[in-house]
Order: C-alpha cells, then sequence, then structure tokens
C-alpha cells in the first residue's frame, strides 16, 4: 500500500478533483503549510491540486486578527490573472487541471496583528509558508513473458515456425485491446530432466506493450490514457496467462499417452510488469520517497525524452517536464 494517502475519497465532493499525494491533509482535504518546511504535494496531471491553506494547523485553530495573504507562485511570479489559479480572500489557493510547468514552489506569505488589550498597540507578524508541488501520472504498464516449448530437436525449421505461430495468436488475442507483442525472441537449449534423459526445450520471451498501432483511439480525446492503456494491458495479460493455462489443460485431459513432440510445458509461463514513464517524467525514490511509484515531472536541470522510468541530468535544463536537453 503506498505510503502517501490517496485523497480522491476524500476529496470526491470537489467536482473535478483528481488524485493527489500529501502528508499534511486535515479531515477536510485541506493542506496546511508548516514554517521553515516547504510541504511537498503531489497533483495528477491534468487534475486539480488540493486546496492549499496560508496558515499552519495551529493558527488555522485559532482566530486571527486582519489577516492578509500573498502567494507567489514559480519563478516569483505573483499568482494573478491566471485562469488555472483560484484563491479566495481567505487565503485558500486551488490549482486547476494541474499542467507540468505549473510544478514548482508556491509561497504564501501571512501578515496579521497582535493587540495588546491595555494599550490597543498593534504588531504585525509575518509568517511564511512553502508549498512543493509537482505534476505526476501513473506509469504505463506492460509486461514481460517468458514461457517454455518441448521439441524434438534444436535443428530444423519447426522451431522457427511455432515461434511464429504463437506470436501470430497472441496478436490476434489481444489486438481489440490495442495491444500488441513485441521483442519476441527464443533459444532452444537441452535440459536434463531428473531420472530422465536429455530432453530439447524452446525458450521463448516476448513483451506484451500497450501502444500498438492505433491505440490513441481506445483514449476517446482524452487528455490522459494511463487509466485506458493500463486498464487493457492487464486484460492482455490475462487472456494470455489463460491461453497457456488452457495448453496445460489440453495436454492433461485430451491427450492420454500420446503427447505431442512440440508442446507448452506446465508451469514455465512466467510474467513481470514493467513500468515505464511518459517523456517528461521519472521516477526517484529518493528525492519524491513520497511518491515513490509515481512518474512524477521532471524538475529543472534534467530531463527526459523518451519512455525510460528516469530523469537525466542536464544543468541547461530551466523548466519543469523537459524532454530534451538543449
Amino acid at each position: 500500500m503506498r505510503a502517501w494517502v490517496l485523497l480522491s475519497a476524500v476529496l470526491s465532493y470537489l467536482a473535478g478533483v483528481g488524485r493527489q499525494r500529501t502528508s499534511l491533509f486535515s479531515r477536510k482535504g485541506f493542506v496546511y503549510g508548516t514554517v521553515g518546511h516547504p510541504v511537498k504535494i503531489y497533483v495528477e496531471l491534468h487534475q486539480n491540486s488540493p486546496i492549499l491553506v496560508c496558515m499552519d494547523m495551529n493558527h488555522a485553530s485559532k482566530e486571527t486578527v486582519d489577516p492578509t495573504f500573498l502567494w507567489i507562485g514559480p519563478n516569483e511570479n505573483t499568482l494573478t490573472g491566471n485562469s488555472r489559479i483560484n484563491i479566495t480572500n481567505t487565503g485558500k489557493l486551488i490549482v486547476k487541471d494541474f499542467l507540468e510547468g505549473l510544478s514548482g514552489l508556491y509561497t504564501c506569505t501571512l501578515s496579521y496583528k497582535i493587540i495588546k488589550a491595555e494599550t490597543q498597540e498593534e504588531n504585525t507578524i509575518k509568517k511564511r509558508y512553502d508549498f512543493m508541488i509537482f505534476a505526476y501520472r501513473e506509469p504505463d504498464y506492460s509486461y514481460h513473458m517468458a514461457v517454455r516449448f518441448t521439441t524434438k530437436s534444436c535443428a530444423g525449421r519447426y522451431n522457427g515456425l511455432l515461434f511464429r505461430v504463437l506470436k501470430k495468436i497472441l496478436d490476434n488475442l489481444i489486438s481489440d485491446l490495442s495491444c500488441h507483442v513485441i521483442e519476441p525472441s527464443y533459444k532452444c537449449h537441452s535440459v536434463k530432466i531428473p531420472d530422465h534423459d536429455f530432453i530439447y526445450e524452446l525458450f521463448i520471451a516476448f513483451q506484451v506493450n500497450p501502444f500498438a498501432p492505433g491505440w490513441k483511439s481506445v483514449c476517446h480525446e482524452s487528455a490522459d490514457c494511463e487509466d485506458t492503456t493500463n486498464h487493457n494491458i492487464l486484460k492482455a495479460r490475462d487472456r494470455i496467462e489463460e491461453f497457456f493455462w488452457r495448453q496445460a489443460f489440453i495436454l492433461y485431459h485430451h491427450f492420454n499417452k500420446t503427447v505431442p513432440a512440440m508442446h507448452f510445458v506446465d508451469h514455465s509461463f512466467q510474467v513481470i510488469r514493467v513500468d515505464n514513464c511518459r517523456p517528461g517524467f521519472g521516477k526517484n525514490e529518493g528525492l519524491h520517497s513520497n511518491c515513490a511509484t509515481c512518474c512524477v515531472v521532471c524538475s529543472p536541470g534534467t530531463f527526459s525524452p523518451d519512455v525510460n522510468v528516469t530523469c537525466q541530468i542536464c544543468v541547461s535544463v530551466h523548466a519543469y517536464g523537459a524532454t530534451s536537453c538543449p
């Protein structure tokens, strides 16, 4: 279970609010500041941020005299005139439809007065609260799979024929999900079975990928497509797993003593999920330990040009979400 609280349930009453991750949410779904310590917040791409409060929880529980609030956004920009930024008169901020470029340091200065009752003397107090907000997206799933088939010999054309037929069957099995088999390969090895002689087996490996030609058509013009592609790749995994389970079932229930020379080796099916991040995003457990499984936007000084899982260093990058190194 992820260490950071997933707040979609807590904030479901707010229209359009997506998934955010942080540690300082109140029961009402607000995020409070901490003096001297930036609060890290992770907002899913194209969703709304949580409600940021220009106070710490201690001040929020007491009365405040003549409070004023000044919000400064990334690059020291005053947060005015931006249709995505909503600031209330009580100092609460929400960012709508969060994008990569909105990531960065958000600072709020709270000014308020302390009045001595006996003299009416006023003192103005200022406190600064920092919020580091990062856009993130869920990783794209793919699956590495491996199976084994017995064969008569490591020589001859039938091994290659079986390999090609198997790939075609699997592609047809998942084509309606916009998934396909990529990087297929096989090798033939001799295997010594305990209390038996040597046998020959084909060790087959391949990857199941959710980006077959035309895959964008399944997104239905959605800004993000991870939910759809990840749902489809999970269905593809289940279909392929069932396919090989049926091979084992047929072998044991439809053949008596005569077993085909080339057949699926029971219990040989293996599957490993592989996560990839879109360009401009990457994983960094050290920097983003509270969103370690997320693909977080690459920070200034880093970039990611492909569907890898890490952001690379590039000192000439000064923006979030860079996909190239100038």
